[in-house]
């Protein structure tokens, strides 16, 4: 899901999974249905003494050590377990947030601007993370994101709303969609690259560690005429 600012993109989440009342009409949702939700942003207290294994059990009594530990891993975050939740990085946050979503076993997993704080060298390895997600547990996936280029190469379904839903389809076909034109006008185009590297929670680049085949990394016009 997509929009400009003010759009309401976080107001119908909050709607859909029950967090706020709707004003007029009626929100269905199947009954008994498991829902994993992370939301935009967690503002943490730095003198809070919890631990990321804490955290993760919050509200999930069950999840015993192994069982958090298993969660940590599958997001590559596996060493974190014990480290203070107020002393992450941007990157570690939003690993251990994706995690803890999905340790509930979703059948759909609600994410919320899922690369916030994240920057631009471990966003690609996020949403590599989520599609694995997806993968492993059989769920669908509702994502909120400003980040055109990766949706738009990402995704299998786009929706744009602008306080109504102004288009929705494929993403090629939403790309060439007038409304969505006029909000963002038709600078987007995908290229690929060989992604033969990883990034580490941080960012950082880790060599030898990757993979060789290529991943759609969409930029702008101008930066693949350069590239060309």
């Amino acid at each position: 899901m997509i929009g400009p600012n003010g759009a309401g993109k976080t107001t119908l989440l909050r709607l859909l999974l029950g967090l706020t009342r709707p004003s007029v009409g009626k929100v269905w949702r199947r009954p008994g249905l498991r829902l994993g939700y992370m939301p935009q942003r967690l503002q943490i207290d730095p003198s809070m003494p919890m631990s990321v294994l804490r955290f993760l059990q919050l509200g999930q009594a069950q999840l015993d050590r192994p069982q958090a530990e298993a969660a940590l891993q599958r997001v590559g975050a596996g060493q974190l377990a014990d480290a203070s939740l107020a002393a992450l990085s941007g990157g570690e946050m939003q690993r251990v947030l994706l995690a803890r979503a999905a340790s509930r076993r979703p059948q759909l997993l609600v994410l919320d601007e899922p690369t916030q704080g994240v920057d631009i060298g471990g966003q690609g390895e996020v949403y590599q993370l989520i599609a694995a997600l997806r993968d492993e547990l059989g769920c669908g996936v509702l994502l909120v994101s400003h980040d055109l280029h990766l949706v738009m190469a990402a995704t299998d379904k786009v929706l744009c709303i602008n306080q109504h839903i102004c288009c929705e389809g494929h993403p090629e076909q939403v790309s060439r969609d007038p409304a969505y034109l006029e909000l963002f006008g038709d600078k987007l185009a995908p290229y690929t690259h060989q992604h033969n590297h990883e990034h580490g929670l941080g960012g950082e680049i880790v060599p030898g560690q990757g993979c060789d085949h290529p991943h759609h990394h969409p930029h702008t016009d101008t930066e693949n005429r350069e590239r060309k």
